[in-house]
């Protein structure tokens, strides 16, 4: 499975570097991850439980970052077993961009699975994994950009209000 995109996350360039190479920022974006330890050099360690489809799994398994350019691209590459279910490796390559005040954070992943988990079909898997990208990208864009100003919430919602009771009204 091939899935390639991009977001834009409100931090400069070294804050995004900075955090994509810090294990408890990435147990804290990592969908399911119980436990991170390791540093860029020596590789990761992790253990996500996750459940695709009726498919319920702790995978244990080994991160490595390589192909380091500092602060523009590196390469991520993992592997997990889980047991019975069987197993999922990949690799992203990432790019950063800078874009004013503000990071545009490319990549391009590449996964496989195994066992139990290749027989639920492409389908499946390549939407759960494009959901995990996702979830990924999204907690990693709101742990390392700049919050949203105090309220921001409350005047969003005040407009969607007042356009829902223009329509209705």
């Amino acid at each position: 499975m091939k899935l390639s995109d991009s977001c834009t996350i409100d931090a400069d360039v070294a804050t995004v570097w900075t955090a994509l190479l810090d294990a408890e920022v990435l147990k804290a974006c990592v969908p399911g991850c119980t436990e991170m330890v390791g540093s860029p050099s020596e590789g990761f360690e992790a253990t996500v439980v996750q459940k695709v489809g009726p498919v319920k799994a702790t995978f244990k398994g080994a991160v490595t970052i390589s192909d380091m350019v500092e602060p523009e691209t590196l390469t991520i590459s993992g592997e997990g077993k889980g047991g019975a279910a069987g197993f999922a490796k990949g690799g992203a390559d990432v790019r950063l961009e800078a874009a004013g005040d503000t990071t545009i954070l490319h990549y391009n992943v590449d996964a496989k699975v195994g066992g139990k988990l290749a027989q639920l079909g492409s389908r499946i898997i390549d939407g759960f994994a494009k959901k995990m990208a996702g979830q990924f990208f999204e907690n990693f864009s709101q742990t390392v950009g700049t919050p949203a100003p105090h309220g921001s919430d409350e005047a969003t919602n005040e407009k969607k209000k007042s356009w829902l009771k223009s329509l209705v009204g």
